[in-house]
């Protein structure tokens, strides 16, 4: 389907660049442009995919020397005539062209409407026109793989062979309604059964690749997370390369989450450095240490961070030593109430490590920081990375721990042709929820309309993923399997 108005936008990006790239698309796009452009051959005349050296300008002379290039349609990107104009990359120079195709009699293009209208125009299903946009947010190799799988029309295809086994058991169903006289054969329950089975195991795999997909796209949600003063913020800018966080020796320094994004292997992680959990009279370092409750309540894996210099239990003993003016200064409340604060404050790390397993927080690794100081013998035996943000000891093995523990969770580094977004989750899950419920039928010998209503609904759903439901398709295969009025 070809829409009936003509569009303009300016592609590349905004500021200031060697070139920018502007677009017109529509059946009025050729005629648009030639309306404020000249040159050497006129746009109507222009060959298919060759770039014509020229000007763009207005009643008061040239604006810019530009190349046009020339996309008919259905050969384009949008399945329309299409005009790319290449311009110099000056922010004014780039908006007074884009006026001027505007006052020639395009309209300015809503965001994303050149890839939706690709996809209205068939030129994609709707897995490749998401793609596009992952294409450009990739932010690692591997991410920028997959956009490019899902792009070239992988999940496509998957799903396309799994609605074909689909409908060729809804059309035998809808056949044997729909026609008695033709003396068509139903399918046993047996082999109905075993078909649905089948179907449902294939879209079970893809819904496993939710992960996967989540995490390419918006990278694994790390949370750096212990006791003030033990490296949270220097592991944060070390892994950065960059001081992103301010470091002191002050407990509470940080106050706030912090959020970046690193490449470890090819894997998006999303470091969020949190502030030090500790008993606090400040209002705005208890807010704080919420928003770390908060953020580790929603972390895929979690960097506990410990002073492995000390003995175990002793982060916040140190912490409160260092407010000892504030102590002197009479803040300090009466002895009985900090004797049992320190009681309760002192714990052993295996009780730290049961509390975070209580909260769901197996997923995590233990940092020892600080071992250029000396590993206490309180750690000799702990699981977790040697680690010093002063020299930089073990953090290779970290990303090694890290990327581990990504591939232990499901995520695939060989084949990431398939890796579903948290959309197609939903659809394809309602699409099992429907063939589940068919085959529950079945099982008890419900009507055959029954069955065909559940069988559609998982159609229907599985055509949400890709953008098309099949009503004429189906209908198309009915007629063609049964040699429906012979």
């Amino acid at each position: 389907m070809l829409l009936d108005d003509t569009i303009a936008a300016i592609s590349t990006a905004v500021g200031e660049g060697a070139i920018a790239v502007l677009r017109v698309s529509g059946p009025g796009a050729i005629n648009v442009v030639s309306r404020v452009f000249r040159g050497s051959a006129v746009p109507e005349r222009m060959q298919h995919r060759q770039s014509h050296f020229g000007e763009i300008y207005d009643v008061t002379g040239v604006i810019d020397q530009v190349l046009l290039t020339i996309f008919r349609g259905p050969h384009s990107y949008t399945g329309e005539d299409l005009v790319e104009i290449s311009c110099h990359g000056g922010i004014l120079v780039t908006r007074k062209i884009l006026s001027l195709l505007l006052d020639a009699g395009a309209r300015s293009a809503e965001p994303g409407e050149f890839t939706q209208r690709a996809f209205l125009n068939g030129k994609m299903d709707l897995t490749q026109a998401e793609a596009v946009m992952d294409l450009i947010r990739a932010q690692t190799e591997l991410a920028l793989r997959a956009a490019n799988e899902q792009l070239a029309g992988y999940l496509g295809h998957e799903l396309a062979q799994i609605q074909d086994r689909l409908l060729t058991t809804l059309a035998h169903i809808e056949a044997y309604i729909d026609f008695p006289d033709e003396a068509i054969s139903p399918d046993t329950g047996t082999m109905l059964s075993n078909r649905l089975e089948e179907i449902t195991g294939s879209l079970t795999k893809l819904v496993a690749t939710a992960g996967q997909g989540r995490i390419l796209r918006h990278g694994l949600r790390t949370v750096i997370y212990g006791e003030p003063n033990v490296g949270k913020s220097s592991l944060l800018n070390l892994l950065l390369g960059y001081d992103r966080a301010i470091v002191s020796e002050t407990p509470g320094t940080t106050r706030d989450t912090i959020e970046e994004t690193i490449n470890v292997r090819g894997i998006p992680v999303r470091l969020i450095d949190t502030a030090g959990k500790r008993s606090s009279e400040d209002a705005i370092e208890r807010e704080g240490i919420r928003r770390t409750e908060l953020q580790l309540g929603q972390a895929d894996l979690v960097l506990q961070v410990v002073d492995a210099s000390a003995p175990r239990g002793n982060e916040r003993e140190r912490a409160r030593s260092s407010d000892s003016s504030d102590e002197a200064a009479g803040v300090l409340n009466d002895r009985a109430k900090s004797e049992n604060e320190r009681q309760r404050s002192v714990r052993s790390d295996n009780e730290r490590e049961h509390l975070m397993a209580s909260a769901g927080r197996e997923d995590r690794i233990l940092v020892l920081n600080k071992v250029d100081l000396g590993l206490h013998s309180d750690w000799a035996t702990s699981p977790g990375v040697r680690f010093s943000c002063r020299t930089r000891e073990g953090q290779e093995a970290l990303n090694q721990a890290i990327w581990d523990f990504v591939m232990a969770s499901g995520l695939s580094g060989e084949n990431f042709r398939i890796a579903i977004s948290a959309r197609h989750q939903a659809c394809l899950q309602k699409a099992i929820s429907d063939l589940e419920a068919a085959k529950a039928g079945l099982a008890k010998n419900e009507l055959p309309e029954l069955i065909s209503i559940e069988l559609r609904g998982a159609l229907d759903a599985i055509g949400d993923v890709v953008g098309r439901h099949d009503t004429e398709d189906l209908l198309g295969r009915i007629f063609s399997e049964f040699c429906i009025g012979k």
